[in-house]
């Protein structure tokens, strides 16, 4: 959080300079871009840092399971424009889950625990869906300089 501290600080400055029009359209192409970006590290199955996201701890028994075994990709639906939204205001981007997705989200962005059958709790392990990666913060950059240019 400290990095986005530091980075905030620097182009705020920059940031007012901007009209409101060209404010909102910044804030627009900031969203999509980290949201698009946030959904190609969930396909890849990979954390913010790159470190690959936690396996699914082994079922067992998957032979007499019914219906699709869960041995593929996880997060498929998830990342999907259903389910992460992209809000913009003339100053904020907000870029999260709804619905029933956001507890499910919220479990595993922090490591929680999670009720699955009627007393049965299940801890699963922290794998980041949303967060901040170093190329994230230059994309950033780059569109603020780019937007900077341009007016």
């Amino acid at each position: 959080m400290a990095t986005i501290d530091k980075f905030n600080s620097k182009l705020t400055a920059l940031l007012n300079n901007l009209s409101p029009t060209a404010q909102r359209e910044l804030a627009r192409k900031i969203g999509q871009n980290l949201a698009q970006s946030q959904r190609n590290r969930i396909t890849a199955q990979q954390n913010p840092d790159g470190t690959p996201f936690a396996p699914r701890k082994p079922q067992k028994n998957l032979r007499k399971k019914k219906g699709r075994i869960k041995r593929k990709a996880m997060f498929a639906k998830l990342k999907t424009a259903r389910f992460l939204k992209v809000k913009t205001n003339g100053n904020q981007v907000s870029i999260g889950f709804v619905g029933n997705a956001a507890h499910i989200a919220k479990v595993h962005q922090f490591g929680l625990s999670s009720e699955v059958r009627t007393g049965l709790n299940v801890r699963y392990a922290q794998r980041e869906l949303l967060g901040f990666s170093q190329q994230d913060l230059q994309m950033i950059e780059d569109l603020i300089i780019e937007q900077i240019a341009i007016n």
